[in-house]
């Protein structure tokens, strides 16, 4: 299953944000008639902003289509509860000085990355419908204090991996660039590696990454899995940094 390839559709996408650390909550359409609405962009940009400098950013808008359509394929009906967005250089620093679970080149940082659980909606699903996509990062905590699944448009890995057995189950036919925790690929991992490649030199999925390395872009296999935030931890918060107007939401 290929979430991002182009669609013949011109559809309109609403997306259902509630934002946990602020208790902002907002139904935002970003798309419409199959093109992106920069006020529903700007809006997406503000509600997942770094809350903690109340400092948006310019988004990657393609995270939102990939979250946008494992909403839809979830079954959910409620809102995106984002554990976490866009996060300043300023305040991954603050978070790496409290973790050693926070990545340095956090996909955060970069606007290509989001936090989230949907109430009512098993994590493992949203976990292998973001697997099934193939279209970027998958970081599964169902033990965090607030389980989440991390999505992110940058290049496809899975944390923790898979069993043998699981990917196999999830990708019968073995097409994937997803490697079990076994470290050997599937039958059809070569096929699937061919198929991301001519994504890759398409960008349709994965963009040059203009903000380090010259502007060059990251080889193959440093996109493919490395890189991210693969120890990530909850971005979880101290009493004193709740803003005064928060309505946390557990529902």
């Amino acid at each position: 299953m290929m979430l991002l390839a182009p669609t013949a559709s011109a559809e309109t996408r609403t997306l259902k944000i509630h934002f946990v650390h602020t208790g902002e909550k907002a139904a935002i359409t970003f798309k419409r008639n199959g093109r992106y609405d920069a006020k529903g962009l700007k809006q997406l940009n503000y509600i997942v902003r770094d809350w903690r400098r109340n400092q948006p950013t310019k988004m990657d808008p393609r995270l939102f289509d990939l979250v946008w359509e494992v909403y839809q394929r979830s079954g959910g009906s409620g809102y995106i509860n984002v554990v976490s967005g866009y996060r300043s250089p300023e305040t991954n620093s603050m978070l790496r000085s409290r973790s050693k679970g926070v990545a340095k080149e956090s996909q955060h940082m970069r606007g290509t990355a989001m936090d989230f659980y949907i109430p009512g909606v098993p994590l493992k699903k949203l976990r292998e419908l973001g697997m099934k996509a193939q279209a970027g990062g998958v970081g599964y905590y169902p033990n965090s204090g607030s389980p989440f699944v991390h999505m992110d448009v940058a290049g496809v890995r899975a944390w923790p991996r898979m069993s043998r057995q699981e990917l196999v189950r999830l990708f019968p036919d073995g097409k994937t660039v997803h490697i079990p925790s076994d470290g050997k690929p599937l039958p059809g991992y070569q096929q699937a590696l061919a198929e991301y490649k001519k994504r890759l030199s398409s960008n349709q999925i994965l963009i040059a990454d203009e903000k380090s390395g010259g502007g060059k872009r990251k080889n193959l296999l440093a996109m493919l899995f490395g890189g991210g935030d693969e120890d990530e931890e909850e971005d979880v918060v101290v009493p004193a940094e709740r803003p005064a107007t928060s309505r946390r939401s557990r529902s």
